[in-house]
């Protein structure tokens, strides 16, 4: 029973967690990023970050970055792109550790942005190597989306790729949406701009798949056995979760209550 509870109370601490970056909207910004593949680079070298994209949850407003729109203000034509890649990264960069300045306060949801292979670390390992010095993000304000999922809806809540599998079970818009390694494809075809569509659909799906989350409408394959474990736990977080029935369940308890103290003084 205690593995049980346990299970209850990190559902409970996921759905607080949720509630709270919904409370929070407009403090909350949701990142996604772009990078070269983690597989094909030979040489030991760390992936290339070649894109980024920043929303904020509440108003949609989103920003982004990227190597291409860098190298356009700079004046380099798509040919001479790949021969100035460290120097476009790098102003890529700056420009988005700037923003980490100014919204260090903020909370940052991502999905699995968690280690040196792919996440915040990797990206401030990048430009530490492009001689950076990246702005810290503390982990108290880091939450991670597809770790929060499992904890509400259970480990088995969706088949893998978890993310495009939500997309595609929620019907949301997919369009522009490319998985890793079609990213990855991309920025070796140097087709650049399908790769920042990319990157920007990404952000706009997950701040849809948190808001579905947070209003009970997502879709996914979990039962209430799957979420809490044992079915006599999960109905009574049934009951804790649904104010209408757990008004019922009180009324109910309290007729009996009176139904047992009126059989006291009639016996």
């Amino acid at each position: 029973m205690g593995q049980a509870w346990n299970k209850v109370q990190k559902h409970r601490e996921a759905k607080s967690k949720l509630a709270e970056l919904m409370s929070k909207a407009d403090q909350v910004i949701v990142i996604h990023y772009s990078c070269e593949s983690f597989y094909d680079i030979l040489d030991g070298s760390s992936p290339r970050i070649t894109s980024l994209a920043v929303r904020n949850l509440e108003s949609g407003q989103t920003t982004s970055f990227s190597i291409h729109q860098v190298a356009e203000r700079e004046g380099y034509s798509a040919s001479d792109l790949e021969q100035h890649y460290d120097q476009l990264e790098k102003l890529m960069l700056d420009e988005f550790f700037d923003y980490v300045n100014r919204h260090g306060s903020h909370i940052w949801l991502h999905w699995n942005m968690r280690d040196i292979n792919y996440g915040f670390p990797a990206i401030a390992h990048r430009y530490k190597v492009l001689q950076g010095d990246p702005e810290e993000i503390n982990e108290s304000k880091l939450v991670d989306l597809s770790r929060l999922l499992i904890a509400i809806y259970g480990v088995g809540y969706i088949q893998h790729p978890r993310l495009t599998s939500l997309v595609e079970k929620n019907s949301i818009t997919h369009r522009d949406f490319l998985d890793g390694k079609t990213e990855a494809d991309a920025f070796i075809n140097k087709q650049y701009v399908k790769l920042h569509q990319s990157t920007l659909r990404k952000v706009d799906v997950l701040a849809n798949i948190v808001e579905r989350a947070a209003d009970g409408s997502l879709k996914t394959n979990s039962s209430r056995k799957d979420m809490y474990g044992n079915y006599l736990t999960a109905f009574i977080e049934l009951i804790k979760e649904n104010p209408i029935i757990s008004a019922v369940v009180g009324v109910i308890s309290f007729v009996s209550a009176v139904a047992g103290i009126i059989a006291l003084f009639v016996k």
